[in-house]
């Protein structure tokens, strides 16, 4: 079992197919969203449970819970073939999020927060070195985990050549590139975001196809991750749009 903390995570949680056991509720937190919240829960026939805001304080692992932590299934992590087949069954270009490193758990949620906003297939990360899908992330996220496919996988290189094999270019965001708003983001697509110390790894970078930047003239030589990447994504967003508007 996870826990599901925040009110915006926990009504998705509930929207979604997910199994949840139960929610509890601080007791005195029947404003706004809690309403919302009991209601759903009652019309799913999840267990509702008023409990002193101290016993969620404990539980917490967020320390952001917003009065409700609700506790379901452990979250599915996806295939790789299966975030190629959802493309698909949408009649779309595969358009897909490859973070290297990323272990800050909020940059995660961030991420498949503005990931969910462009209509991105699914997030890949790797097994080792990376954040999972936690409470943290999921409220970081603001629900948005329970409807971004994420997938872990063991090599990142190899995962890659296997996209490149379904047609997808790869981008990697990289200070040395071109300018991001001047190259084609159109098609089936993978956009590489890597740490924001290190950066993308070496053999990474080499089997990407290209490499964007955002550029930058100020003091302070790098940008959050999170923030990167929903820059990278949006464009990509937009000139997908245009692509259809013709």
């Amino acid at each position: 079992m996870i826990k599901i903390e925040g009110r915006n995570p926990v009504i998705e949680a509930l929207k979604s197919e997910r199994n949840i056991e139960k929610v509890m509720i601080a007791k005195g937190t029947t404003e706004g969203s809690i309403k919302k919240i009991i209601g759903m829960a009652k019309d799913k026939g999840v267990v509702v449970q008023y409990v002193d805001r101290k016993k969620i304080d404990e539980i917490s692992e967020s320390h952001a819970h917003q009065g409700v932590v609700a506790m379901g299934n452990d979250y599915r992590y996806y295939e790789l073939e299966e975030i190629i087949d959802i493309a698909k069954q949408k009649n779309e270009d595969p358009f897909i999020v490859i973070l290297d490193e990323i272990t800050d758990p909020h940059n995660l949620g961030s991420i498949m927060r503005t990931a969910d906003a462009v209509g991105a297939h699914g997030v890949i990360v790797p097994k080792r070195r990376s954040a999972s899908i936690t409470p943290v992330v999921a409220k970081a996220s603001a629900g948005a985990v329970e409807y971004v496919p994420l997938c872990k996988v063991t090599n990142l290189v190899k995962t890659i050549k296997k996209l490149k094999e379904h047609g997808l270019w790869i981008a990697a965001a990289d200070m040395n590139g071109q300018n991001y708003y001047k190259q084609n983001l159109t098609g089936p697509l993978g956009i590489v975001v890597g740490s924001e110390g290190a950066g993308i790894s070496r053999l990474v970078k080499e089997n990407c196809d290209f490499t964007v930047k955002i550029p930058m003239v100020g003091n302070v030589t790098s940008l959050n991750a999170s923030v990167a990447a929903s820059i990278m994504l949006y464009e990509a967003f937009k000139q997908r749009i245009e692509t259809k508007e013709g």
